[in-house]
C-alpha cells in the first residue's frame, strides 16, 4: 500500500470517528462524561461541605444542585474532538496526545465553570451569569483549549481545508 492510499485511509477513519462519536445525540461522549462530571463536582464540594449524591443530583445542606447534560457540556468536547480529528498532518501518537490535553483542559474549566456558578445559583442574578456563561465563557474556553492544544503540539494543519486541500490535490 503506496503513501497516498495510507493517508486517504487515515483521512477516512478520521470522519468516520467524527460521525461515530456524534451518533445518537452524542451518546458515547454521554455515557463518558456524564458521570465523570457529577462525580468530579460532587467530590470537590465534599471538601467544602456535607455532600449526597443522587443519581445527577447533589444535595447540600444549602442548595440542591442538578447536573443536567447541557451542564456537562457534550456539544463543547464534541466541537474539541471534530477540530482535532478534522486536523491532518497528524500522527497518531501526536493526535492521541492532543485529544487528551484537550479533553483534559476543557474538562477542569467546565468544572471551574460549574463550580462558580453554585454560590450565586440562589441569587437573583443567577439566570444572566449563567447565560453569560453559557454562551460566551464556555465558546472562549473551546477556542481557548483549541488554540492551546495546537500550540502545545505543535499541530499546524488547519481543520476541514488541510483535508480539502489535499482532496483537491488529488483530482488535478
Amino acid at each position: 500500500m503506496n503513501k497516498q492510499h495510507k493517508r486517504l485511509i487515515g483521512l477516512g477513519i478520521r470522519y468516520l470517528s467524527i460521525l461515530i462519536l456524534g451518533l445518537g445525540n452524542f451518546y458515547i461522549l454521554q455515557k463518558i462524561l456524564n458521570p465523570l462530571t457529577i462525580h468530579t463536582t460532587n467530590i470537590i464540594l465534599k471538601i467544602f461541605t456535607n455532600t449526597i449524591l443522587v443519581i445527577d443530583t447533589i444535595y447540600t445542606s444549602f442548595l440542591t444542585i442538578q447536573i443536567v447534560p447541557s451542564c456537562v457540556a457534550t456539544s463543547a468536547f464534541y466541537l474539541l474532538l471534530f477540530l482535532i480529528f478534522s486536523t491532518s498532518n497528524i500522527k497518531p501518537k501526536t493526535r492521541l496526545n492532543a485529544t487528551l490535553t484537550a479533553v483534559a483542559i476543557f474538562f477542569v474549566l467546565n468544572i471551574t465553570r460549574i463550580l462558580i456558578l453554585i454560590p450565586i445559583a440562589t441569587t437573583p442574578y443567577f439566570t444572566t451569569v449563567h447565560w453569560i456563561f453559557w454562551h460566551l465563557v464556555s465558546t472562549i474556553f473551546v477556542l481557548a483549549t483549541w488554540f492551546a492544544t495546537m500550540k502545545i503540539h505543535k499541530i499546524k494543519s488547519i481543520p476541514i481545508h488541510s483535508d480539502l486541500k489535499y482532496l483537491r490535490s488529488l483530482t488535478k
